[in-house]
């Protein structure tokens, strides 16, 4: 699944939110790539952690079973855009304006998604799904300014070398490799997560 096409009033709406963050980022943040992932996977490890806990408490209050790999899918997106983040906090050493934009976006993206999320899940996971799309692209640029010998192909941080079981001669070329694969997969669930509200 490359790309959704937006089908409905909110698909587009998600679609349209989705392009908005990505101006803002590419205003701030330019081709810096590094820095960009840290302050992106600081948001994108909050909507598996606010569905997930949603799920979860909407299992119990109606005492029902089946919600059970909805929210293990969902508690693991939110662990692996963790580990994301604390992979691109040892390439890109965060600066401290960097480091209170987090705190600031995360704040303002928590409380957002978990209302959206509340009242509109498919219109929730429709935007994260479009937020994974728009990573695969940002890392798939990434690759390319290593590539093209812009960026340095460091050697990968040792905790990205654990979580992947990458070869101990593993490069930053490698990592981007492994989390634009972990994007992808986050993009495919999303939205189909997002197409079960309309069976």
């Amino acid at each position: 699944m490359e790309h959704y096409k937006p089908i409905n009033i909110s698909d587009k709406i998600a679609r349209l939110f989705t392009k908005m963050m990505r101006f803002f980022a590419d205003t701030f943040f330019q081709k810096r790539y590094g820095h960009r992932a840290v302050i992106l996977e600081t948001v994108a490890g909050v909507p598996g952690m606010v569905a997930g806990m949603w799920t979860h408490l909407t299992s119990l209050r109606r005492m029902q079973t089946g919600y059970g790999p909805k929210i293990r899918t969902l508690l693991a997106e939110a662990e692996n855009e963790r580990m994301h983040l604390m992979t691109f906090i040892e390439i890109a050493q965060p600066n401290a304006l960097e480091r209170l934009l987090v705190l600031v976006v995360q704040a303002i993206f928590w409380n957002f998604f978990f209302i959206i999320y509340v009242f509109f899940p498919r219109t929730a996971h429709r935007i994260v799904g479009y937020f994974e799309e728009e990573a695969v692209y940002s890392y798939t640029e990434y690759l390319k300014e290593i590539d093209d010998g812009k960026i340095a192909n460091v050697k990968a941080p040792q905790i990205a070398i654990d979580y992947w079981n990458l070869p101990a001669n593993a490069t930053l070329r490698d990592v981007v490799l492994v989390v634009r694969a972990d994007e992808a997969g986050h993009r495919d669930v999303n939205h189909q997560f997002a197409n079960e509200y309309d069976k």
